[in-house]
């Protein structure tokens, strides 16, 4: 049976789960589980964990190393992703590719591209698109 069934992401500071939080709400997502340091986001049947690392030597985060360079989240329509691209500043976010939005993926791709204090990288991509999304975005 293919498809995702879930996700951990490892943060280094607790503090970073607010705007991990805003993002999953804001996007549609329902708390599932919440601990000491860690949070649980599902959508359907995929859950996404995000809770801090046990290992208090980690480096810091760099999408661009091998590994995960970002998640993509539905997030509706166009206009509700304009409507989260629009406050994420205010929870935590910065808007990457501003100069492009909301077509920085190409003219057929309605998606904004979000980046926390951390350095982790999230698409919210326009329902329409969300069926043939694959960029190729650094």
């Amino acid at each position: 049976m293919p498809g995702l069934h879930h996700l951990d992401v490892w943060i280094a500071d607790a503090d970073d789960l607010r705007a991990w939080e805003w993002l999953f709400a804001r996007s549609g997502w329902s708390r599932r589980d919440e601990w000491p340091g860690g949070q649980t986001w599902g959508a359907g049947d995929v859950y996404v964990s995000v809770t801090t690392t046990p290992n208090t030597a980690a480096a810091p985060h760099d999408r661009r190393r091998p590994g995960v360079n970002h998640l993509a989240l539905r997030g509706g329509t166009p206009a509700e992703v304009d409507a989260i691209m629009t406050e994420a500043c205010a929870h935590g976010w910065r808007e990457l590719y501003a100069d492009r939005y909301p077509h920085a993926g190409g003219p057929q791709h309605y998606a904004g591209w979000l980046e926390n204090v951390a350095g982790f990288k999230v698409e919210i991509v326009a329902e329409d698109d969300a069926a043939r999304s694959g960029t190729a975005e650094g």
